[in-house]
């Protein structure tokens, strides 16, 4: 089974709704991954956006 992605934010979800943005609109077309631990010492979480700790889709459609 294929991962599904929340098309806002981008993080991986496995519920039926994003933890994040509470959204209910995924993707399971996405691609590479970033694994962050901590998004407020992290360079690329801040370059990028990531508010929280997870794993995200670089690229999803």
């Amino acid at each position: 089974m294929k991962k599904k992605v929340c098309k806002k934010c981008k993080i991986f979800v496995e519920g039926n709704a994003c933890p994040i943005c509470k959204g209910n609109q995924f993707s399971t077309n996405w691609q590479g991954r970033l694994h962050i631990l901590d998004a407020n010492k992290s360079t690329i979480a801040n370059k990028v956006g990531i508010p929280a700790k997870g794993e995200y889709a670089i690229k999803a459609r």
